[in-house]
């Protein structure tokens, strides 16, 4: 650690201080002394008072600039998905078969921007068992299937670094 970032308490200046009983050292000179000694730790109690609220602010500025600019790497990945989709726009009259196979090149862009943003695809299978925790059960049906178990997937879900962003929509088996 280096000189000037030491805490200020170490910075304080040593008063020596002696001992009463001492002849030379008068009573005016130990208030003096006493005296100096009280502003000399009054200033570095306010330094480091004052060195603590910067930091402290500092760190809710670096918080709220976190939260500001956290999707920012996200919206990058997605900006390529964009352009795909402007250049599809633009070229709309064309080949159907252009169009689809146009369409199916920028899922897999958006897929991919969406692996990069640690998003995970919830697609359950049918046929297996419902996971409240990752599934929301629109309806329950009569099925051949053992009870709670995924007769239909209606919507795919998400996850986000193990979060879930959105449930899968399911239809689920009514027990029997």
């Amino acid at each position: 650690m280096t000189e000037e970032k030491k805490p200020m308490l170490e910075q304080a200046p040593e008063v020596e201080i002696t001992h009463p009983a001492s002849p030379e050292v008068s009573v005016e000179q130990q208030i003096s002394q006493l005296t100096q000694l009280l502003n000399d730790s009054k200033d570095a109690f306010l330094r480091a008072k004052a060195e603590a609220e910067n930091t402290r602010r500092r760190g809710v500025e670096d918080v709220a600039k976190a939260h500001k600019f956290a999707i920012e790497s996200f919206a990058e990945y997605l900006l390529p998905v964009m352009d795909s989709m402007h250049a599809a726009m633009e070229h709309h009259n064309e080949d159907i078969n252009k169009l689809k196979e146009g369409v199916e090149l920028t899922l897999k862009q958006m897929k991919a921007a969406l692996e990069k943003g640690k998003i995970v695809e919830i697609h359950p299978e049918i046929g297996s068992k419902f996971d409240p925790h990752h599934h929301q059960a629109i309806a329950t049906v009569a099925s051949d299937q053992e009870s709670n178990t995924i007769v239909t997937v209606l919507q795919k879900g998400y996850l986000i670094a193990d979060r879930v962003l959105r449930p899968a929509l399911v239809t689920v088996s009514q027990p029997k």
